[in-house]
């Protein structure tokens, strides 16, 4: 099937903001002249500016950040007679052996299985975009769809900390305090829901031959 005719061929251009579709007025006004989005008013892009080196850059940024947030403990909660540090992955074994498997495995799927499959799908929709892979590109655009759907899912773990911290705060013999490895974490997240949020998912169609 022969492709269908895109948008700069037709001479439109979508903001990205408001979704507004409208004439493409670059070649009119000159390329040193900015147009604007005539509903909303932000700078008019055929695609967003320097999406594939700002995605990258938050990107690793979010797996540097990655790293501590695992080996740092997040949490202390202190009693009478014991104080204990747990990272993530003890959390979940703490969370298992003490009879609450169901939170266990819904805290380790937001905290490592997510964060994992995020790193992997965006450096795949990255790499495969660059290259100007025909491979399933409307996969690939679900596949983003479902990356912003499930990011914000990712802070269970910040959560169920200030949760706990508050919680807990009123009683006289314990104590939770969040600890060093949730600013981790949570930078973690935000840098990931960044990257998300700069790449821009037109670049899957772009170079494509078949819209198949």
């Amino acid at each position: 099937m022969n492709a269908l005719p895109r948008a700069a061929e037709l001479g439109l251009i979508g903001c990205h903001v408001c979704g507004l579709v409208c004439r493409d007025a670059h070649a009119a006004a000159g390329a040193a002249q900015v147009v604007a989005c005539p509903r909303c008013g932000v700078a008019l892009h055929r695609r967003k500016p320097a999406s594939y080196s700002r995605t990258w850059a938050l990107l690793i940024a979010a797996f540097i950040m990655y790293i501590p947030a695992n080996v740092v403990p997040i949490m202390r909660t202190a009693s009478l007679n014991d104080v204990d540090d747990n990272t993530i992955i003890s959390g979940v074994v703490e969370l298992w052996k003490n009879g609450s498997p169901d939170l266990a495995i819904i805290v380790f799927a937001a905290s490592i299985v997510v964060p994992m499959l995020k790193f992997l799908a965006l450096g795949t929709l990255l790499v495969s975009s660059r290259r100007g892979s025909n491979w399933a590109r409307q996969q690939r655009a679900g596949l983003y769809r479902l990356v912003e759907l499930v990011g914000y899912w990712s802070m269970l773990d910040v959560f169920v900390v200030s949760l706990l911290t508050a919680l807990v705060r009123f009683s006289v013999l314990s104590r939770v305090e969040p600890l060093p490895g949730v600013i981790y974490f949570g930078l973690t997240v935000v840098l990931t829901m960044l990257a998300s949020m700069s790449f821009d998912p037109r670049l899957i169609w772009d170079g494509r031959d078949t819209d198949d």
